[in-house]
């Protein structure tokens, strides 16, 4: 398996290469995320561009990012919304946030991305007692433990004809860990999640594994009815 997530990786970057998916404020974002000492774990290259797409065939205007790291996919959703468009992305550690918001800036998409800090489900909850317009889109990327609890505030917070994305479903989310028997918070959150989403009516949805740049690896993408 080492082996082809190896080659797989080789072939990601040939690709990001080949179609000039990065540019320059993108490849400085995850370079100053990284020199700054957060974690490598925001999405691929060819990851964010997935996200952007995702918003621009849905004609997104506005768009929820639970986990925002370094604001490398806060970009990449900044961009897929426009400039008329939001971005909201919650943030519990305030050293991410401030890389984040210098990432954004110098990116250009700062007047798009409101950076919330705090607990997630505390500002998810703040989000639901404040009302407001529904989010196109809803990015779950951060801690998978709770990503039951995030869905449920984010079926509270979309409308009919809404995406919702859950990342790592198979590495950082557990699947595996559940697919064998495992067990552990990961696997219980992965299973948790699952279970939710099959059993909801509102929600249509596949889950696709993934190979490459993030080892072996995997996703949920969920309409919203």
């Amino acid at each position: 398996m080492t082996e082809v997530v190896e080659r797989a990786t080789v072939v990601d970057d040939y690709l990001v290469r080949a179609l000039a998916i990065e540019d320059d404020a993108l490849r400085a974002a995850r370079a100053a995320s990284h020199a700054a000492g957060l974690p490598a774990i925001e999405v691929t290259a060819s990851q964010g561009p997935l996200l952007s797409l995702f918003v621009r065939i849905l004609g997104g205007r506005r768009v929820l990012e639970i986990g925002t790291l370094g604001g490398y996919s806060a970009i990449w959703l900044a961009r897929g919304v426009g400039p008329d468009g939001q971005v909201v992305t919650l943030e519990i550690e305030p050293k991410h946030a401030q890389v984040a918001r210098e990432n954004v800036d110098q990116a250009g998409v700062g007047k798009s991305v409101e950076i919330v800090l705090g607990a997630a489900a505390n500002s998810l909850d703040a989000l639901i007692a404040a009302g407001g317009e529904p989010f196109d889109l809803v990015f779950l990327d951060a801690d998978k433990q709770n990503n039951a609890r995030y869905l449920a505030a984010a079926l509270r917070l979309t409308r009919p004809g809404s995406v919702i994305v859950v990342d790592n479903l198979v590495r950082g989310g557990g699947a595996l860990a559940a697919a064998e028997g495992t067990g552990g918070p990961a696997a219980d959150g992965a299973q948790e999640l699952l279970t939710i989403v099959r059993d909801k009516p509102r929600l249509t949805a596949t889950a696709v594994q993934t190979v490459g740049g993030k080892g072996w690896d995997g996703f949920l993408l969920a309409h919203v009815s």
